[in-house]
């Protein structure tokens, strides 16, 4: 089973304390607003410890979750920290695979493979928190082996 890079947790608990910041900041708004003696001073602070706390933790605790495999016939990917996800991704139903990198991610250094499946609407999965490269190589590997398993199933 193949882990995702460690500066994945960077991005993660980056986002999560912006998130954090950002729910004190109306707090904070919220309570200068209405009636400053409404609300304790103390407030927005605890918001933002509680939720940054929460989001940091949840941050390290899915990166201890997430692996992938690429298995002889499929992908398998096992993700979630409070529901457990388990993906098979069959190469028969693979249309198109993309690499993306979103601004957060080039600032770290990261990229993430995009799979996209034949079946229902949404039905696409992601490989995040990889290098470039491994991202280039596994969107490569998996366009050979989808078009290899296509040949093999075709009538």
């Amino acid at each position: 089973m193949n882990r995702l890079d460690p500066r994945i947790r960077i991005l993660w608990i980056v986002r999560s304390i912006l998130t954090a910041a950002v729910l004190a900041g109306i707090v904070l708004g919220v309570s200068r607003f209405v009636d400053p003696t409404w609300l304790p001073g103390w407030l927005p602070a605890a918001v933002f410890v509680g939720v940054g706390g929460l989001g940091v933790a949840f941050a390290v605790l899915r990166y201890r979750a997430w692996r992938y495999e690429v298995r002889e016939d499929s992908l398998y990917l096992e993700r979630g920290v409070l529901t457990r996800v388990r993906t098979v991704v069959p190469f028969v139903r693979i249309q198109h695979v993309d690499t993306s990198r979103s601004p957060t991610e080039r600032l770290v250094g990261l990229a993430s493979t995009v799979v996209y499946t034949a079946g229902s609407r949404g039905a696409d999965v992601s490989v995040p928190g990889l290098t470039p490269s491994d991202a280039d190589d596994l969107r490569e590997r998996l366009k050979r082996l989808a078009i290899r398993s296509e040949g093999e199933d075709a009538v």
